[in-house]
Parts: C-alpha cells; structure tokens; sequence
C-alpha cells in the first residue's frame, strides 16, 4: 500500500537536508507505472498540497501504456496545480516511429493545455528508441505545451543535437543518467531528474556549483565521488529497491517494500551499501 503520511516529512527531508525543491512524481523510483489510477491520483495530490510554498515545481509523470488513463491522469493532473506533466513513450506496444510517438504524445498534452508538458525519454526501459533530436523537428507544432524533455540515456551524441539544434526553442533538458551528469552539463543540460538526488542532492547541488563557476576539477571530484559509491552498488544488484534502501538509511524516512516483482533488498547489501556510502570523503569535508 502507498504510504502517504510520510510525504510531508520527505518533503520538509529534501529541501531542508538536500536543498532539492523540485520534483518528479510518479516516475520510474516512485514505481508509477506499478501503482493503479487512484493511487498515482493520491499521490500526485498529496505531493502538491505538502509541497505547496516549499517546492518550486512538481511535475507529475502521467504517462501509462492505456491513453485513456494517460489522459485521465494529465486532466487530474492539470487539476491540482501540478507544475508540469511528463510521459513515458508506450512500451508495450510500441511506436515505431516520430509520427506515431508524437500522436500519443499529443493526445495527452491535448488534455491539459495550459500545462508545461515534457518527454520522458528513456529507451533503456522502454525500448523505444526513436531519437529525441527527430523528435524534436516541429514538435510545438503538434504540442504547443512543450517544455522539454527528461532524458535518460547515455546517448550522449543524441542528447547534444537536442541542445544544438533547439536552443532558439528555449527547451529544457533534464538529464538522468546520474553518473553521467557532469558530462550533460558540459555539453549543455539544463539540470536533472535523477532517483540518486534524493539523497545525494546536496552533493550534486555542490557540484553543480562548482560547474558554473567553472571549477571543472571541484566538479569532476563530486562527480567520480558519486560514480565511485554508483560503481559499487550496481556491482551488488541495484535498482529501485535498492534506491529505496540506501533513502531509508540515508534520510530515517521508511520508505517501504517495493511492490513486487520487485523485491526488497537484502540485509547484506544494506549493509554493504551503507558502509561504503559512509566511507566516503567529499571535498567539503562531509
């Protein structure tokens, strides 16, 4: 069961301990596309009203491989507030092409119009692997909502022509390959939507403070940090219910089982994890 009585603590958690005051809901950490309607409608409210005059921005993920959830979910969506909307390409059946993502893509921005709307562009998972740089051609033609695009790939070439080819579109590029975000920045991210910045956030605000002075050594060492504590876990088995372990001993705020077929971590990688994450030395000194 989703557990929304922690919401406000987690809220308070991430602006106050990570300096991190804008959010993703539903995505791929918050397992949104293992919850059913009402729960991802529950949730998404609930981060509204808790991060109402603490957070800048909510996006809610409302994509689905149902359009008429999708759809129900982006006018709930408008409904409450929420700062922006973002989907997931369908990857059941999938499109196979520009034309045929941009049409459901279109479809559900249609139903909150007034909404920003950003792609949640991750092929690792989805297998959808049109480029985001075809994509993007005459896109606010088609969806004259569109903010951006939240772009989880390592494709970084892909990532690169976005940004080259659309900087008169002002379009945001959040990018969400954690270990690989400095390499993002360098080449023109805009920020980050990542599950690691729930409990690294402060470290990667420092970083990216560092990025604009430029400080480009103080940056990479934040980065190899980050890539060091991500190396090893990933070499244990990592995922969402072992991001929910490291946030649970991290932050005190349970964070709960993940529903199945994910299941929880062991004992022996909590305390693996936790060890390693406590052994490290950042250039601030914490």
């Amino acid at each position: 069961q989703i557990n929304l009585l922690v919401i406000r603590q987690y809220v308070d958690y991430l602006v106050s301990e990570q300096n991190v005051k804008n959010i993703f809901v539903n995505g791929t950490t918050g397992e949104g596309l293992s919850l059913n309607i009402q729960e991802r409608k529950q949730l998404a409210e609930e981060w509204v009203c808790q991060g109402k005059d603490k957070l800048d921005h909510v996006i809610i993920h409302v994509g689905a491989l149902s359009l008429p959830e999708s759809q129900e979910l982006a006018r709930h969506a408008a409904a409450i507030g929420a700062s922006g909307i973002a989907v997931i390409a369908p990857f059941f059946f999938k499109p196979t092409n520009k034309d045929e993502l941009i049409a459901f893509l279109q479809q559900v921005a249609s139903e909150a119009p007034a909404v920003p709307f950003y792609y949640y562009h991750i092929p690792p998972l989805t297998g959808v692997k049109v480029c985001v740089e075809e994509l993007l051609d005459g896109i606010k033609e088609r969806i004259p909502t569109f903010q951006g695009v939240k772009f989880s790939d390592t494709d970084l070439l892909d990532l690169a022509q976005c940004i080259n080819k659309n900087e008169r579109e002002q379009f945001a590029f959040l990018y969400g390959v954690d270990e690989q975000l400095l390499s993002a920045l360098a080449i023109g991210a805009d920020g980050a939507v990542g599950s690691t910045y729930n409990y690294l956030g402060q470290k990667t605000n420092l970083m990216l403070q560092a990025f604009a002075k430029p400080d480009l050594a103080l940056a990479r060492k934040y980065q190899f940090l980050t890539g060091e504590f991500l190396n090893f876990v990933i070499k244990l088995g990592f995922g969402v219910a072992q991001t929910k372990a490291v946030m649970t001993f991290v932050s005190g705020i349970p964070m709960g089982p993940p529903r199945l077929p994910l299941v929880d971590a062991s004992e022996d990688f909590i305390v693996k994890a936790k060890a390693k994450l406590d052994s490290i030395v950042w250039p601030d000194g914490d």
